[in-house]
């Protein structure tokens, strides 16, 4: 246990930027690229995330601090905090199932994969600690680390399956031919937002608000331009967050920069995107060839991490726009105990996926993502005392002062949270989840079609 513990932790230690082109150019390479061109694709694969990397950077180096600010403005004292992912990933890393994850979920995946159940495959490695995340709480709920495994793999199967089915929408919105978004966070959140969605459908007026990026520009003119929006956006938060700090010229100082700040965002992301998906169509046109010839026009799916679809401009600008909403909630939210902080800088982690089920209408997503926020607060609640728990035993560093936490990436997961409270009643909590997951399976298999429109996929 402790030498593969000791090689997941070489390859986690790589970062996403190294890992993945390794991961690309053996794929690559399997599937019949050529050296030369195999080798082009993980660099710029690599390339793409050091650039998305950078941007996000960005983001929450100017996000961050106003929403630090804006929470001393407002005021807030909750008693739990949340301390943002790094809190759930010291649960998934300092866990014994750590070791086990990587393994089992490629095994899990290959298994799926070659009985036709899924089209996706998986190369997101790197985010496979919140599959971890899950078999962590698991087992200390359980105390058996096969029991928190076999939850970790069941959760995987789950986002597999949402993958699979948000894949057309999400290759559409995205301008990206052959891809799916596995990922454990970002993924849980589209059954939510396809149900909101669907509500929104049926209120006159507001079912017939057109607001995506093309047609914003065309009813605003360069006021509806990425590069405006971001500004503006981001020239908002700040002055919400920095009113009356310092002089007027400190004060409009720090609102410019927040605004230039966000604006680059909204302009680069797209881009570092774009780099990275010409690193993946080598070993997207491989593995199609070669699963051509060996099962026919089978279609397939390169799993990537939701990073990607950060980039669309509805997506960072309802993200900007959540977060004086979420500490709107969780102020006047009753029985809420939760401080949303650390996270709030991650917000586009948990809207993104919800865009290509909008069609990447920002009035929608926005209603979406307000909507889908309260029950996230009031999970966050009710899985802060595991949550604490499980921390303490990975040996998390708690900030000072605080002694219940939370995060809003994954403990305010529904799908985390739904294995969590089913590990009280082990095989029977399981047991209907994994019937739940085969009806739904079966279902979509049957309507597919009515099934991707559900999910933002139209021929038009």
């Amino acid at each position: 246990m402790e030498t593969i513990q000791g090689i997941v932790d070489f390859f986690l230690g790589l970062g996403a930027s190294v890992f993945l082109p390794i991961v690309i150019l053996i794929l690559a390479l399997a599937f019949g690229a050529k050296p030369g061109r195999a080798i082009r694709a993980g660099l710029m694969v690599g390339v793409g995330f050091v650039g998305i990397g950078i941007v996000l950077d960005v983001l929450f180096g100017n996000l961050g601090p106003a929403a630090e600010a804006m929470v001393e403005r407002f005021g807030i004292e909750l008693s739990i905090i949340d301390v943002g992912w790094p809190a759930a990933a010291a649960i998934a890393f300092g866990s014994e199932i750590a070791a086990l994850i990587i393994p089992a979920g490629i095994l899990l995946n290959l298994v799926l994969l070659f009985t036709k159940v899924t089209k996706t495959i998986n190369i997101d490695i790197w985010n496979f600690w919140h599959f971890a995340f899950v078999g962590a709480i698991v087992q200390v709920v359980t105390g058996s680390i096969w029991l928190g495994l076999t939850s970790a793999m069941l959760f995987a199967a789950f986002i597999l399956f949402l993958a699979d089915w948000t894949a057309p929408a999400t290759q559409k919105l995205m301008g990206m031919q052959g891809i799916s978004l596995p990922h454990g966070f970002s993924t849980a959140f589209v059954v939510p937002a396809a149900i909101v969605n669907r509500v929104i459908d049926y209120i006159p007026g507001l079912n017939k608000i057109e607001a995506d990026p093309e047609a914003v520009r065309k009813r605003f003119g360069v006021v509806g331009e990425p590069v405006l929006q971001g500004f503006i956006i981001g020239s908002v938060i700040a002055l919400l967050a920095y009113a009356g700090d310092g002089s007027l010229v400190e004060w409009m100082t720090q609102v410019l920069q927040v605004g230039v700040a966000l604006a680059a965002v909204m302009v680069l992301m797209p881009r570092m995107v774009a780099l990275l998906m010409e690193g993946l169509i080598p070993l997207s046109e491989a593995a199609r060839e070669f699963l051509q010839k060996k099962a026919g026009s089978r279609e397939l799916y390169i799993g990537l991490d939701s990073a990607i679809a950060i980039g669309h401009p509805t997506s960072i600008a309802t993200s900007l726009l959540m977060v004086p909403i979420t500490l709107l909630l969780a102020i006047i939210l009753p029985g809420n105990r939760v401080l949303p902080f650390g996270d709030l800088a991650t917000i586009p982690f948990m809207v993104c996926m919800m865009i290509p089920i909008v069609k990447g209408n920002v009035v929608r997503a926005t209603i979406t993502a307000t909507v889908v926020m309260i029950p996230t607060l009031y999970i966050m609640n009710a899985m802060a005392g595991v949550h604490t728990e499980v921390a303490r035993l990975a040996g998390f560093s708690f900030p000072e002062g605080a002694t219940t936490i939370t995060s809003m990436v994954d403990g305010g997961n529904w799908l985390a949270a739904m294995f969590t409270w089913a590990a009280g009643n082990f095989w029977l909590g399981h047991g209907l989840i994994l019937v739940a997951l085969v009806v739904l399976w079966v279902l979509f298999k049957k309507n597919t079609a009515a099934w991707h429109k559900l999910g933002g996929y139209t021929e038009d």
